[in-house]
């Protein structure tokens, strides 16, 4: 594959770093708030409602160079301007005022400033899979602060940033036997080292383990818990942050963290851990019917400690080489919607050819889950791998975290097909379109959208290619407003599915 052309934000860091955070509030602000306004001229404008100012950006997946009107002309808006003017229309436009959102946006805007600054000094793996899982710098494309790390200072986790390309060994706990929690296949974790008579081990992650270390200290002090060390072998923390990949064992594990990454603070929460087995055997037996080369990877067991049962928790998931066709290298979907070097997308002279490969194996296994087995995936960028031959072209997907997934009748069938909707088209597949039309402008990417679903004799397609909008879900304003992560707002947007 020719190498790409990924065109990164130029300047000095601090510019490189404006443009990168300001892309992603910009894409939600115009979506869940600004009106445009008619016949702007050269540059798209638009009207802030709550305090009618005038706001116009370069246009584009990743919108720039934002400004405003004032006193009878244009004035640049650095990315602290553009959070301030942010918060004030918000203010305005909901009557609430600013819990933490602000603050996160200006820890966002400083991480990636921070992570390019180490990216500079780091080498990648060599490894597509993990670089795939390790490129995203920008990250989730419609939120507001997507690369907020709880605001503590990078010291604390740089080290274990995947956008930094870092590798780190697990500490090794023991856990006293008769406070070991676990369910499923957890048999992985007994290989990673040795517990001594009484005790079962327990990896943890360094930085779980610092953000909690006050908490666990009376269990260190009375023997349920010991230290016995760290692993031999470094793991790769990939794109979750708190799930890492270690690549001659073929395992990945998942983690607490207690820092909010986007909308959620990522614990393994108590009551998604009780039905972790239950909704992954409906995902496993989903994909096991299928007979296709799409792949569920398994969320296995868990194990913790019954004293701090989501602080120390930690996930076992299947490995890959048991899932991938021959041959075939696994890429992480919002690292192609991303890019990095030699990303399949923007490389090879049929991308007709290569965008409709990618449909057949992405859609066909999300829709059979649903309309088949009433297996609601969360199939967005970041949960879906999709796997490419030698000449990079897609030949298999797979799927991943249970967490994530929802069945029917657990939530109403009307509800399950617009998360998906929203995952699988808007999320997913808009974000691969708009990458491959960027590098290929020639390219019509939504026709071959619409015959791959056409194929598909689910009773909500027709609906779905007639409708004038699909579900956008509405991150800045659910930060804005303190709701909780899980409860997305929707609003419609375009459907560019749609004949007309």
């Amino acid at each position: 594959m020719d190498r790409v052309d990924l065109k990164p934000p130029a300047g000095t860091v601090g510019q490189r770093a404006d443009a990168y955070a300001a892309a992603p509030l910009l894409n939600c602000l115009l979506r869940e708030v600004a009106e445009p306004v008619p016949d702007p001229g050269e540059r798209p404008v638009h009207r802030l409602p709550g305090t009618g100012r005038l706001l116009r950006v370069r246009p584009g997946r990743r919108p720039a160079d934002p400004e405003v009107h004032s006193a009878g002309a244009w004035h640049r808006l650095s990315h602290a301007e553009l959070v301030k003017l942010v918060a004030e229309e918000l203010r305005r436009h909901t009557g609430l005022s600013d819990g933490d959102l602000s603050a996160e946006m200006i820890d966002s805007r400083d991480t990636v400033a921070a992570l390019l600054a180490a990216r500079a000094r780091a080498t990648a793996p060599e490894d597509p899979y993990l670089r795939s899982e390790q490129s995203l710098i920008t990250g989730h494309p419609y939120h507001p602060a997507p690369k907020a790390r709880g605001g503590g200072p990078a010291a604390a986790w740089m080290p274990y940033a995947p956008e930094a390309h870092a590798h780190f060994p697990l500490v090794l706990l023991g856990v006293r036997e008769d406070q070991v929690a676990e369910e499923g296949d957890t048999r992985a974790l007994d290989a990673l080292g040795t517990a001594p008579p009484g005790y079962r081990l327990l990896p943890a992650h360094p930085w779980q383990l610092d953000l909690v270390a006050r908490d666990l200290a009376p269990a260190f002090t009375d023997g349920r818990l010991l230290r016995l060390g760290t692993t031999a072998f470094d793991a790769w923390p990939t794109a979750a942050i708190r799930t890492v990949y270690e690549p001659r064992r073929d395992l990945f594990l998942k983690f607490s963290l207690d820092v909010r990454i986007t909308n959620d603070i990522r614990r393994l929460w108590r009551h998604d851990l009780l039905k972790l087995r239950r909704t992954d055997a409906f995902a496993t037996g989903a994909f096991a019917a299928m007979g296709t080369p799409a792949a569920w990877l398994s969320d296995r067991g868990y194990r913790t400690a019954a004293f701090a049962f989501e602080e120390l928790a930690v996930l076992v998931r299947d490995g890959l080489r048991g899932h991938l066709l021959p041959g075939a290298t696994p890429l992480l979907a919002a690292g192609l919607a991303e890019g990095f070097e030699d990303s399949p997308p923007a490389a090879g002279s049929d991308p007709q050819a290569w965008w409709e490969a990618y449909l057949r194996q992405v859609v066909p296994p999300a829709l059979t889950a649903f309309g088949d087995h009433g297996v609601v995936l969360e199939a967005h960028l970041q949960n879906t791998l999709v796997a490419v031959d030698a000449a990079g072209m897609p030949v298999q997907a797979l799927f991943r975290d249970a967490e994530g997934v929802k069945v029917l009748p657990d939530v109403s069938r009307a509800t399950g097909w617009e998360r998906l909707v929203y995952c699988l088209v808007v999320n997913h597949l808009g974000e691969i379109a708009a990458a491959l039309a960027e590098h290929h402008p020639r390219l019509d990417p939504w026709p071959a959208v619409r015959r791959e679903l056409a194929r598909h004799d689910l009773p909500e397609i027709p609906a779905l290619l007639a409708a004038p909008t699909l579900p956008g879900k509405t991150n800045l304003l659910l930060r804005w407003t303190g709701a909780d992560g899980a409860a997305a707002r929707y609003l419609p947007l375009p459907n560019p599915l749609a004949t007309g």
